[in-house]
């Protein structure tokens, strides 16, 4: 039964096997209004994805959040994997930090899975005095109970890449997770992996000046990230940099889920490149770029070069295929990693973006496409903007797509996403050689909501995924 060893699974490949829990029915996103002219609260969606349900495709319940202009983004559990072995525990709590306004709203998903509530809600005030942080990202439970969220800057909004400590039962605000008076000029998203005694953090920029869009400027002045930031696990002390260059911006870090592995992979969304970081023999962490998606050259465009601008990775919990999203060429791609040193392309499919024939941008040099892609056309609806937030089902098969990255950028890049709302897509994959379909009776249109377009952003499964579990 699932759960009953306590939340989660023993192993990636349980998970993967569906040996406690059957596919996924329904998911959980965060709807954002800010930035579109909407004055709504954020609210959590649970949509239906069960195809054998009346409801499918369809949004069954809205949680709208006390606020306006919260902007949540991406989410976490109060407890996962990292816990399996603890009977006591329970996945029954979402966390959903908000990205500008820094509060925290910790969601009760276990009392209706299908019409979650809030629980309790830290405000940022608790963050700002007993942290010295704002700007909350990523959220990952501990097999302490506890929960550790990523921050991206602090009250005044500059960079600072500090963490923040839950109690796992309370929710009060501990403090610091981090020990000394050495932490990175910026923060965004990390992973952990404690048979290594490593956390992994990684950069995006400087909350006010990325808080309404993007000038390219501002990469030369340093308010965009570059490194991975490593940590030691037993210590909570900050012991390396590892640079990826000006201008990287390294988003989503992703260590293989074999808790034994001393290897991952992180994202770069304005170099558009792949790096694979590993342990050295020396005991220490480097990194080679191991993919690289070339820039176009283009006309009509903010910039006479566009980058594919990677910004959601994510690996197959048999850590055999690495998937990411190409937000302003269109793509989403499927590597075989067998060879973690080599991926090798193996799938990849468009979903509309920046560059589709009759839009305002004209393609003058292209190493990859001997033409501009078609618009994405699905139920006789031309999608607007391009695909962002990746989740993949347990058992690798289906692979969730949703199409807004942020709401500041997603008015700058993509206006008519604003006008229009985002959606959710679904693509078939073959586990076995590798290739991407897109399943053309799956859309959520979120155009369509009862308030107005609406910005939905990261996914998430009631029984845990390939990117919120961490096992030890």
């Amino acid at each position: 039964k699932c759960g009953a060893c306590g939340p989660g699974y023993a192993t990636p490949l349980d998970a993967m096997k569906g040996k406690y829990c059957p596919r996924e029915e329904i998911v959980y996103l965060p709807c954002i209004y800010r930035n579109t002219g909407i004055e709504k609260p954020d609210y959590l969606a649970t949509v239906d994805v069960d195809p054998k349900s009346p409801h499918y495709c369809q949004v069954i319940h809205r949680l709208p959040m006390p606020n306006l202009k919260d902007e949540l983004h991406h989410s976490g559990w109060n407890a996962c994997s990292s816990c399996f072995g603890d009977a006591t525990k329970r996945r029954n709590r979402l966390i959903l930090p908000s990205l500008i306004s820094s509060r925290i709203y910790v969601v009760d998903v276990g009392t209706d899975l299908r019409a979650p509530r809030i629980h309790k809600i830290v405000e940022p005030v608790e963050l700002f005095w007993k942290g010295n942080v704002a700007n909350p990202h990523t959220s990952h439970c501990l097999g302490s109970g506890d929960i550790l969220i990523s921050c991206m800057g602090d009250p005044s909004g500059n960079g600072k890449g500090g963490f923040i400590l839950l109690d796992g039962e309370t929710f009060e605000v501990k403090g610091n997770w981090e020990n000394g008076e050495k932490v990175p000029p910026l923060g965004y998203d990390f992973w952990y992996q404690p048979r290594h005694n490593v956390l992994m953090s990684t950069e995006w920029g400087t909350p006010k000046v990325l808080a309404d869009g993007f000038n390219p400027a501002d990469v030369e002045r340093g308010h965009y990230g570059r490194r991975i930031n490593v940590w030691d696990w037993s210590t909570h002390t900050y012991v390396q940099a590892v640079d990826l260059g000006k201008g990287s911006i390294p988003l989503e870090i992703r260590f293989l889920h074999n808790p034994d592995a001393a290897e991952g992979f992180v994202g770069c969304a304005l170099s558009s490149a792949v790096h694979r970081f590993y342990k050295t023999e020396k005991g220490d962490w480097a990194a080679e770029k191991v993919i690289e998606v070339p820039s176009k050259k283009v006309q009509g465009w903010l910039l006479p070069d566009m980058p594919g601008l990677i910004t959601d990775i994510l690996i197959s919990l048999d850590d055999r295929f690495l998937y990411f999203s190409n937000w302003l060429h269109g793509d989403i791609r499927q590597y075989d990693i067998s060879n973690t040193r080599k991926p090798k392309l193996v799938g990849q499919v468009f979903l509309g973006g920046s560059i589709t024939k009759g839009g305002p941008v004209t393609v003058v040099e292209d190493k990859e496409l001997q033409c501009q892609p078609e618009p994405f056309v699905i139920k006789g609806k031309r999608v607007p903007g391009g695909p962002q937030m990746i989740q993949l089902s347990l058992d690798g098969k289906r692979l969730y797509v949703s199409s807004s990255l942020y709401s500041g950028w997603d008015k700058q890049f993509y206006p008519d996403v604003i006008k229009e709302g985002s959606v959710m897509l679904q693509i078939d994959v073959d586990t076995e050689r590798g290739g991407l379909k897109v399943n053309k009776n799956f859309l959520v249109d979120f155009g369509k909501e009862p308030d107005g377009p609406v910005l939905a952003h990261e996914i998430r499964y009631p029984g845990g995924d390939c990117s919120s579990d961490i096992w030890m």
